[in-house]
Formats: C-alpha cells, structure tokens, sequence
C-alpha cells in the first residue's frame, strides 16, 4: 500500500517544481511478541535490527501498579530523559517505536546510539516497532496540527493498537502495554482514549522490589519552571531562536566555555570561527557565569569596556558548606576585583544563553548532607571545573566513600547548584580498579569490551595467508627482518631490514603491520576504530583500539610467523642518501623479536656477527648519519621526564619509579620511522593533493618562548654564553646545543623541558583544507603517521591512501571526501589529547601509590617556574614534578617578592631563581581522598 504526499518547491534559479514524497506502507510488519500467531517472521528488510523479541511471558521487576505481564512503551521524553532508568538490568521488555526513534535521534545523537545499544542487547527484550510503515499504525498530519502533537498522536494509536492485537492472541494470559508519559497533556488524553499511562516516577515507585531505582530517575525541569520556590539566584537564559537572531547580528557572540581548575568563580569562552576579533573572552561572578557547565556551547554578550576585567590570580574552590549562601559568594567575588594595569584587561562578557549542552555522566563522590535521614545531598565531581550537583538518594550511607557517576537533569534559577541523579557506583574511591576506571570515564576513553556486532568482521581462526591475500603483494619472507620494541610489547607494529646491494648500495626496508587489509572501510569493526582513534597506554594496562586478535596476533610481526605488511624500501648510498624509493604491500617472516636493549647488545658485541646483528649494525650507522642531518637541518631534539614503574609481581603495586633511560637503538628505530613516515606523506600527497591525511606542526607564537628566554637570562651571569635564540627552529636548535655547562651538567636537560613546554600540539589535517603543512619540530616540509596503523587509526587512512596511491587496493567515496576526512582529523585530534591526558593521570595515580608505600623522603630537585606564591620543581631521580607553595591554611604566610622579569621569588631573605637546585620533602596528602596529591616542602634552602 502507498500514501503520497505532493507539494511544490521553488529551486534556487526561482523556478516552481512539483515534489511527490512516496510512504509505503505494510502490513506484514510483526508486533515483536514472542509466539505471536497474528503477525508473519520480522522481514529481514525492516529497518533497525533488533536482537530479541519481547518475551511471551514477559518476566522483569513486579510493578504493583500493573501485577499481571505487561510491556512498556516509552514516549520521545521519557526515552530521551530516562535512559540510565531504561538499561537498567530490571528493566525488560520495551517496545521502542518508529516515531521515538526519530526524534531521539534528531535530539539527541548520544542517547540515540545508547537506546539502539540496549535494542540489540538480546536479555533486554526491547523491540523497535516500525509504526511509520505499518499500515494500521500510520496516521497523517492534520490541518493546523503540529507536528510534536502529531507525533504524540501516533504514539497512542501504536499502543492503543498493540492492546487490541495482544488481546486477538488466544490461549495466552492477556498481556497488557502501558504507556509512559511524563507530558501531563498527552497522559490526560491517553487515559481519555482507554489507554494505561503512567508516569515514570509512578511506575518506578511502584517496583516495591528495587526501591534503588528511584535514584536513577532524572529530575526534569524546564526553563521557567521550577522545582521548588526560593529565591532567583540566575538571570533568564534568552531563548534559542533569540539567540540565533543575535549571533547573526553581532549583538551576541557564539563559543565554547572553559571553567577554570583553579577559580570557580571564572571562566573562559573561545569564540567560534576565525573572523572574531577576540578569541578570547573572561567571565567572572556567579551571576555572569549564569548556569554554564564546562564544555557547553554559550551565547556571551560582551561588557562594556569600563567593566572589563584581569585573569584572576587568586585560588578559589567551592567548598559548598551552604548551597544557599549567597552573600557568602558575594564576598568572594569582590576579592576577584582588585585593581590591575590597564594593559591586562581582557575582553569580558557575561552568558546571556545556552546553545548546547554539553553535559555528560560524571565521576565523583558524595558529600553527605549533615541532616539525619536526609535525601538531598551534594555529590563533588572529580573534575574540579565541573559544578557540584544537587542529588537524591536513599542510598547516601552505602554510597558514601564510594567512586559514583552522577548525570544532569537541569539548573533551575533558583538553585545555585545543578539538579541530577544517581546513575552508578565504581566501587571504594582509592581502589586501583576504581580509579582506572575512573580515569578512563573522565578522559572520555571508550573502554567498553568489542560488541559482538565489531569482532563479528574478524577473520575466522585458524587463519592463513591465501593466494588471493597475496594479489598485489611481494614475497619478501626471504629478508633478515627482524622488530626492535620496548620489553613486554605484543602489538608490533613495525620491523626493519638492511642489506647490502650488489652494485655497492644498501637496500633498507621499513615493514609495517597491513591492519587495513583486516579492517575494511565502513564495516562496524572500522567505524569503532575510527572512533576510539587510538589505543591507550596506562601504567598497568592497555586499551586498544582494535580488537585483541589483530593487536596482539595477527597484525603484530611476530618472529618466525608470515605476516601481511606494508612495505616502504628505499636504496641509499653510504652517504644516507637516498637514490630510489617503493613501496609495496608484502609478506614477510621476521627473524627476531629483539627488546631496545638486546639489539643494543648485539650491536655493541665484538662476538656476534650473524645476519641478524649485521643488519642492525648497518641500520645503527646510517640512523646516526640520518639524524645529524636532521639536527643540521633545524630539527629539535626536546625532552620530557618519562617515568617507567618497576611493579610488584603480587600485588601489582609500584615499587620502584625511576626515569625511563633511552639507548642508542631507541634513536634509530625513531630515525627510520620518521624516514618512512617523510615519504610515504609525500606519496600520498603527490597522488591526492586534496585529500591526503598529514601531521603538521605549528611553529609556536614568539611569547610563548618568553619564560625559556627569561630563564636563560636569568642564570646568563652564572654561565658564559647562555643565550637562547627563538628567530627559528634551526637558531633554537643550536642555541640548545650550546647551552652547556660542565659545572651544571643538568642545565642543558632543563632548558629542553622548558622549551617542550614552549611548543604548539601538533596535529593530523587533511592537506585540501590546509596551506601550512611544516612539523616545525622536525624541521620538515611535509610529514604523517604511517608506521602505527595497530595503534593509530590515522595510519590506517594513511595506508588506504597509499595502497590506491600503488594500485593495490581501490577506492571508496569517503576517502575522497575533505570534508569527512577533516571531520575524522578532528576526532583524531581529540582522542590523542585525551589520551595523552589519561596516561599523565595514570602516571599520577602510581606516583601516589607509590610514595603512599615509600613514605617521606627528602629528595634534591630544581626550580622549573616561579609563582606569586610558590616554586614549581622538578625531581630528576622520579621524573616527578611538583608545586612547593609558601601560602597555607593557619600557617603565617612569609613575605614574598615575585620578580616577574627575571623569573624569581624572594621568600623572607632567601631569593629563588629558575633552574636553581633546591632539596624537597615528599609526601602524600591524603587529606583530601577524592583529589590526594602529592606535597612538597622546601627543605633547603631554609626559608
């Protein structure tokens, strides 16, 4: 059967064109009922898969609203608000209409993929009616009907539908659907057409058997209405359409809000689009801030200039003692308006509106309210720039000293706080498990285990390369290849050869794990690759990017296994100098799987002279020649302590921490993969100059070297010839490589912290959507990430490229999209920050641990930075860097002088400069066991 709908549409030239939309309907769409006699099998061809019907005899959580069986359907709302309510375990049995779905969608892209997660989970027995295509369930728009009560409508003709066909089932109990609204309108109507409705509050209480769930109801208040009386602390956010009006005027501008760690009462806004005058604009006060959550999308009306304002200098946290203690906010406020130099006011503005929310679950803790018996409690959020949240919980004694998440339902202007609700519990805030798993959720790391619809599109076991595996590819498994890897590495993504050709040259080859000939683009196993970016890297654990199978086994090069690869070859002279280059897809068998140090020791042998070790000889020689080029040519040679646990083999905690020390093979490995990495960029790029995927790296703005030139200066009169020169990589590069001192051999170490602190991000860009292409690091013109593709999604774009680039593999349109491609590179961008940002904290994590269990030690370190009221040192024995302050809590604060331009601060008589040697003591606070740190105190010099 076929409705259709014509109307006429005026084309952008101006003329008039008849449009006829065609909507087919069905009538063998099944109601999902388990055994149901009435309804013929699911077409395969109905949209959305459903993993399970819904059970016969439905089974799940006792309602004594409704005591017989019966099946829910959720309204739009409900699902969009309830969600954490809906995968809950209990609940069973839902049916999830056509109509629902698509406004989910539209609305909300998160809970869109959540609801389609719990779909396709077979125990949940939810099923997606397609309503839209049924012919007994479709209805049309009426006249001056808009659409949400349209949609409305159609929700209560599917259920009023459903109880009517349920009832034609003989011989089974009459099982019943009840509707869940919490639109008190389309409640009264349904009840009015004999409908049963409940709210989802209703329902959920009257599960006398998991009263817990009523924590996980969401408390839903719209703008204007709100939850309770009391005084109005926030100005009315304008409304969207408003805002939208102003954006295009000018009259507002759009950004995204940064709260600050370190000041709750400030914040930043970055606005959108390259054409603003002020990137950046501050905002200050509770009132101004008006209910604006970190990393949502804000409308910001600018103030006048009279009323701009200084970044603040001044250390608040909320203490959150009294949510309703505004006066006491007040006061905290006018110590943020002090008077400033006119040249460091900045452009401030206050929020007038909300875009986007950008609210996600959050970790954290409770803070148990005082009052005996009490249900509403503050839960405190790891993140220190995120709000506290306003709960409610029967469950507060069980929950307290407990890791719990905790998500958003709104902020009433009457409340100082967010409203949310109770979602999950990690487990005892300090357990090693908890806290991964915090770190993990925080940084926003997708960890969950491979659905079953990903691993489905791995290879069968066992697996063997084929003669269709080996179309396009050469047998190169009569090659000395062998890998060179950090100890304990199984996901090899790379092996190495050199030899000796028979005119007098040398062939070297790079091998690269081929992971795109096992992810194929589009198919689930890609799109969640794509979207976790990268694996990451914590000090106890691994969360890869692709499933164990390919990481570990089938794509790592292994020895003494044949592997698939990717194949960049090119013939040198003695000279490094490069006369030919190839690259092929091809099958290789390495020879050895060596640690860093066991390549080392066969090179440094007078006794080994295998094939083996000749070709690392061979590799080691020109990485040197290859790398003095590279510093000749402007390429920085930075550093970062790394720090590597020695664990204990039991208990898996810390023992031992100590800086990672790096041999001579560690260089000349990187040497050939930067190599590679240069040649395959400039491959791909000659092949496809609008859609190559490449890695730049911006040169940094002149004043961000400001506190390494400072530096320098500051101990000039201590060392001859201490002078760091930033016109360019190159002068920096040399100017680094001077600064040395036999009296002060860590000098040079420091002066390259710093100046790794001094530099830009770099990051992946598509090159039709980009005119500046140099990695001014490593002082090349063209550059990308070929050499990791087990790790690194980025390589496996790469490799696409390059194997349409030699003909080994075809196209597909996404590829030869910019647009997309530089969707994926901002993805990329992200998940490589958080990353970066998760391993930092990992590192943290077992630094605590680890002096949890050492104790107190006193340790000699040196002065990184100075601050108003504190040193930022840096241990070298650890790795470890820290904030000695000389301001706290009931202690007399000494008097301090800061010199800001020859970066030093005087406490009493004693004067600190950058880079000065000083001895700390190290401890950890646990004072605090949601944000323990580690403490230090300056022992010598005495202050």
């Amino acid at each position: 059967m076929l409705t259709s709908r014509t109307f006429l549409k005026r084309t952008r030239a101006g003329a008039v064109v008849k449009v006829v939309r065609e909507h087919y309907l069905r009538e063998d769409i099944p109601c999902g009922a388990a055994h149901c006699r009435l309804c013929p099998p699911r077409p395969a061809d109905t949209p959305v898969a459903t993993a399970a019907g819904l059970q016969a005899r439905p089974s799940g959580a006792a309602s004594s609203l409704c005591p017989g069986p019966h099946y829910l359907l959720p309204d739009t709302n409900l699902l969009l608000h309830q969600i954490d309510i809906l995968e809950d375990p209990v609940i069973k049995n839902v049916i999830v209409l056509q109509t629902v779905l698509q406004e989910v969608r539209n609305r909300s892209a998160p809970v869109y993929k959540r609801i389609r997660d719990v779909i396709q989970t077979p125990e949940k027995h939810f099923y997606s009616f397609t309503n839209e295509h049924h012919r007994e369930t479709y209805i049309e728009q009426k006249q001056g009907e808009t659409s949400n009560d349209r949609n409305d409508r159609a929700i209560r003709v599917a259920v009023k539908w459903y109880n009517d066909h349920l009832k034609k089932i003989e011989d089974e109990e009459n099982i019943q659907v009840i509707f869940l609204t919490n639109d008190k309108i389309n409640k009264e109507k349904a009840l009015e057409e004999g409908i049963t409705a409940y709210t989802c509050e209703e329902y959920i209480k009257s599960l006398t058997a998991n009263p817990d769930l009523l924590d996980r109801l969401a408390c839903v208040s719209d703008e204007g209405k709100e939850i309770e009386s009391g005084k109005i602390i926030f100005p009315e956010h304008i409304p969207l359409s408003k805002l939208q009006q102003g954006i295009k005027s000018g009259i507002y501008l759009q950004g995204t809000y940064r709260a600050s760690r370190d000041n709750y009462l400030e914040a930043t806004v970055w606005v959108h689009g390259d054409g603003e005058e002020n990137k950046e604009i501050i905002i200050q006060g509770l009132k101004h801030l008006n209910r604006a959550v970190h990393e949502d999308i804000v409308a910001v009306e600018l103030l006048a200039k009279d009323e701009w304002v200084a970044p603040s200098s001044v250390v608040l946290q909320d203490d959150g003692q009294n949510e309703d203690d505004i006066e006491n906010e007040e006061e905290k406020e006018s110590i943020l308006k002090t008077s400033v130099n006119k040249d460091m006011l900045r452009p401030t503005g206050r929020i007038v509106g909300i875009i986007k929310r950008n609210w996600r679950p959050f970790c954290g803790m409770l803070s148990k309210s005082q009052i005996k018996e009490a249900r509403r409690h503050l839960f405190t959020p790891a993140d220190r720039r995120i709000p506290r949240i306003r709960i409610e919980t029967r469950q507060a004694d069980t929950l307290e000293g407990q890791r719990i998440i905790v998500a958003i339902d709104g902020w009433p202007r009457n409340s100082r706080y967010p409203n949310g609700h109770f979602v999950k519990n990690l487990g005892s805030a300090g357990d090693k498990e908890t806290e991964t798993e915090v770190l993990l959720l925080e940084h926003d790391v997708p960890h969950q285990p491979f659905s079953q619809g990903v691993l489905k599109f791995l290879p069968k076991m066992p697996w063997n390369i084929t003669e269709e595996d080996m179309k396009y590819r050469e047998d190169l498994r009569h090659l000395c290849v062998c890998s060179v890897d950090p100890p304990g590495c199984t996901d090899i993504d790379d092996a190495l050869h050199c030899r000796e050709l028979e005119n007098g040259n040398i062939e070297v080859g790079v091998h690269i794990a081929d992971v795109s000939h096992f992810i194929r683009p589009g198919n689930a196993l890609d799109e969640e690759s794509a979207k976790r970016g990268t694996t990451v890297y914590l000090c106890e654990k691994r969360i890869d990017m692709v499933p164990e199978l390919l990481s570990s086994n089938l794509c790592s090069l292994r020895s003494n296994v044949d592997r698939l690869a990717f194949s960049c070859i090119w013939e040198m002279n003695h000279k490094a100098e490069i006369l030919k280059t190839r690259f092929t897809k091809s099958i290789i068998n390495s020879k050895a799987s060596l640690t860093y140090a066991e390549a080392q020791m066969r090179i440094d042998s007078a006794t080994m002279n295998d094939d083996i070790t000749t070709s690392l000889r061979g590799l080691n020689k020109l990485a040197k020649i290859l790398k003095k080029k590279r510093i000749d040519n402007g390429a920085l040679t930075l550093s970062s302590p790394e720090v590597r646990f020695h664990m204990d083999s039991e208990t898996h905690d810390p023992i031992d921490l100590q800086t990672k020390e790096l041999k001579e093979t560690n260089s000349m490995v990187e040497e050939f993969m930067l190599l590679a990495n240069v040649s395959v960029a400039q491959k791909i790029y000659d092949e496809f100059p609008e859609f190559a995927l490449l890695r730049k790296h911006p040169a940094p703005p002149p004043s961000n070297y400001d506190i390494l030139v400072k530096a320098a200066k500051s101990k000039a009169s201590f060392y001859h010839n201490l002078e760091v020169k930033t016109d360019s990589a190159k002068a920096l590069a040399e100017s680094l490589d001077k600064a040395e001192s036999p009296a002060f051999p860590y000098l040079n170490t420091l002066l390259r912290i710093l100046a790794t602190r001094c530099m830009m991000q770099a990051v992946y860009f598509c090159s039709g959507m980009d005119n500046d292409f140099r990695h001014y690091g490593l002082a090349s013109p063209i550059y990308t990430h070929f050499t990791s593709p087990i790790r690194r999604y980025a390589d496996i774009i790469v490799h696409r490229l390059l194997a349409v680039a030699i003909g080994a593999d075809s196209t597909y349109p996404d590829l030869l999209d910019k647009h997309k491609l530089a969707d994926t590179c901002k993805n990329l961008n992200y998940r490589h920050k958080m990353a970066q940002y998760a391993q930092r904290a990992s590192v943290a994590f077992h630094t605590q641990l680890f002096f949890k269990s050492k104790g107190v030690v006193n340790e000699d370190a040196y002065v990184l930075f100075v601050r108003k009221n504190a040193i930022v040192v840096l241990i070298p024995k650890y790795g470890l860097e820290g904030t000695v302050f000389f301001e706290e809590k009931g202690k007399q604060t000494p008097k301090l002088d800061y010199n800001n331009e020859v970066p030093s601060l005087t406490v009493e008589d004693t004067t600190l400069h950058v880079f000065d040697k000083v001895k700390v003591n190290v401890t950890l606070d646990s004072s605090n066991i949601q944000h323990q740190k580690i403490r230090m105190v300056l022992v010598e010099p005495k202050v």
